[in-house]
């Protein structure tokens, strides 16, 4: 790889954005990667022969997809507000959220994922309850009663708090209270909702993040990992060097998996010599300082009330 002049790396030579090479020695591009195992892991002499570059791009591809949704922990943030739809697209390169949170008076608050259906698809129907369709044959998609109640925060109320009476839960319709047990009657608090901040449920067919009517107009973080790939844009993927013997140990070991007449102990080899670099690049990843042990240490004789 080519090393930057400090010009380079703080001002990007004038150019714009300034910021372009802050922070990138820590990471080695895609492109240097495949150059550098076609270079030292391919060859007659060497283990892995007659391989293509796109074989070795493809596999480079994986392991660093692989070491964005478990090892590298690199997550990326989103901050947007949530309009009267109470709807949030998904990011296009989203794989799976680690927090949302509401950005409220300076803080980040914790939101609960709803385990309850707050959405659904309505097909609209005639009296006797036969679906309706158009002149095409395709169903009428109408209003879901879910998502109205949903929007209007009409649904029933899921803590202890607003929405509830003497701690039951249940519905508030022109001031008249409607229970599914009787007052007092019910005990115990459902943990897994037992939060008094908004609520969200991911919507992954659609694409689409739905909130509970507390979020009209309101700030969402989103914490959430991506698969590293940069919009297909393989100028842009980057891994960390930390990983980088881990990415040759894992493309090794794949093309020698599918390759014919490779005895069987240069294959369990391959996967062994894998499975230790990725130990061993966790371990570094983990970045533990003495300082944090020293932070954390200072809170085990704190008296919990």
């Amino acid at each position: 790889m080519a090393y930057l002049t400090g010009y380079q790396y703080y001002e990007n030579e004038g150019n714009t954005p300034e910021d372009l090479n802050w922070g990138s020695y820590q990471y080695l591009s895609l492109a240097d990667v495949v150059n550098n195992f076609m270079l030292m892991y391919v060859g007659n002499d060497k283990l892995v022969n007659n391989v293509h570059r796109y074989n070795v791009l493809f596999h480079a591809k994986r392991a660093i997809q692989e070491l964005n949704y478990d090892a590298l922990k690199e997550i990326k943030v989103l901050e947007m507000s949530i309009c009267d739809d109470l709807k949030l697209v998904l990011p296009p390169d989203y794989v799976s959220w680690v927090r949302m949170s509401l950005f409220k008076d300076g803080s980040l608050m914790p939101l609960t994922e709803n385990i309850q259906t707050n959405y659904a698809k309505s097909y609209l129907q005639d009296n006797d309850c036969k679906i309706l369709f158009d002149e095409s044959g395709n169903v009428l998609i109408g209003t879901s009663l879910l998502d109205y109640d949903r929007i209007t925060g009409q649904a029933r109320d899921m803590y202890l708090g607003d929405g509830s009476m003497k701690g039951q839960t249940g519905y508030n319709v022109d001031g008249n209270w409607f229970f599914d047990y009787t007052v007092e009657a019910r005990f115990g608090l459902n943990t897994e909702t037992a939060n008094v901040n908004p609520t969200f449920r991911i919507d992954k067919k659609s694409g689409v993040i739905n909130f509970s009517s507390e979020m009209a107009d309101q700030i969402i973080v989103l914490e959430y990992v991506t698969d590293g790939m940069e919009d297909g844009d393989n100028d842009e993927i980057e891994v960390h060097k930390m990983f980088e013997e881990f990415i040759y140990a894992y493309i090794k070991y794949v093309i020698l998996t599918n390759k014919v007449n490779v005895q069987e102990y240069v294959v369990a080899r391959a996967k062994k010599e894998k499975t230790a670099l990725l130990r061993n690049a966790r371990i570094r990843m983990s970045n533990i300082h003495p300082g944090r042990l020293l932070m954390n240490m200072r809170g085990r004789n704190k008296w919990i009330k």
